[in-house]
């Protein structure tokens, strides 16, 4: 049986490994006033991050559409027995909604099954690269679907973004919040709880931002692969996979680009790191943004829910 694997570009898949794993990647749109842009298709993520920073107008992001699926399903009911279509969460975004009007517009008698990865960016792609491997092993597609399930909960994300202004850009906090953050000088850490995007620390420095990160790999339970996320800072990617390589194998760690889904939101500066644990390794204690509130210690700085629902 041939199992095709289809995710969409807030899953910041590099482009090799996307190709070496056959990963069909379906693009968001990027729009700067009247232009619009397929993410990693019609702008290059350097275009986006100077764009960003230079240009007058604040860009918004959208969700492929229905229609965007409907070809990509149509197109490989033709070579697979079975597509499985994994997307960033439900919760934060209409890319899993759309995928499922698109599975419906399809009607092409094959099984499409679209799944809620409750994650974003290598959060996402670590799962779609996991099916990926499954389906290349000729595992069949209910084995794929069952795997992925259980990979999901396996599956920690973290990030520092080095400043509250593209978070007020983008309308995900108040201006009274942002200034707050700026006047105590502090990075917001990020984190996935239950498919939501929601501030899990507060910094008081980038490098004790960048610490947590590492205390994440290192406090990790039996890690199966590790990726790292920058939007500007591939040096200090760099130097975070070397620190990172001490306690785990080198060869299982990613650096990957972040994409213009978080990157409107993070700007400059914005480092993540997703990593996938063993299946056996499922913490039973509290969620990873529990447990690093436990460690705040910085005066009370409430952030709602991020969602992201017009991608």
């Amino acid at each position: 049986m041939t199992v095709k694997v289809v995710t969409d570009s807030t899953a910041d898949l590099p482009p090799q490994i996307a190709e070496e794993l056959g990963i069909t990647v379906v693009p968001v749109y990027l729009r700067f006033g009247e232009k619009v842009y397929r993410d990693g298709v019609d702008i290059s993520q350097d275009e986006f991050y100077q764009k960003l920073v230079e240009g007058p107008i604040h860009p918004s992001t959208s969700q492929p559409t229905p229609a965007d699926f409907t070809e990509v399903y149509r197109k490989f009911s033709q070579e697979a027995d079975g597509i499985v279509s994994i997307h960033l969460s439900a919760k934060t975004s209409g890319t899993y909604n759309s995928a499922l009007q698109g599975r419906e517009l399809a009607e092409t008698g094959r099984h499409i099954e679209v799944v809620d990865s409750l994650s974003v960016s290598m959060g996402l792609g670590l799962i779609a690269m996991a099916a990926a491997r499954l389906a290349e092993a000729g595992e069949s597609l209910q084995r794929v679907i069952e795997e992925i399930r259980q990979v999901i909960p396996c599956i920690r994300i973290l990030g520092v973004f080095d400043t509250f202004k593209y978070l007020l850009l983008g309308g995900r906090i108040s201006k009274a919040k942002a200034i707050m953050g700026s006047v105590l000088n502090v990075k917001p850490i990020l984190t996935m709880r239950d498919g939501e995007l929601c501030l899990a620390g507060l910094a008081r420095t980038r490098s004790k931002g960048i610490e947590r990160l590492f205390n994440l790999a290192k406090d990790a339970l039996n890690i199966q692969e590790l990726a790292i996320v920058h939007s500007t800072t591939p040096d200090e990617a760099g130097s975070l996979k070397e620190r990172i390589a001490s306690i785990f194998d080198k060869k299982q760690i990613h650096i990957a680009r972040l994409g213009p889904a978080l990157g409107v939101h993070g700007g400059p500066g914005t480092l993540v790191l997703a990593l996938r644990e063993k299946i056996s390794g499922i913490r039973q204690d509290a969620s990873e943004g529990e447990h690093l509130k436990r460690k705040i210690s910085l005066p009370s700085f409430q952030v709602p829910k991020l969602s992201f629902s017009h991608l």
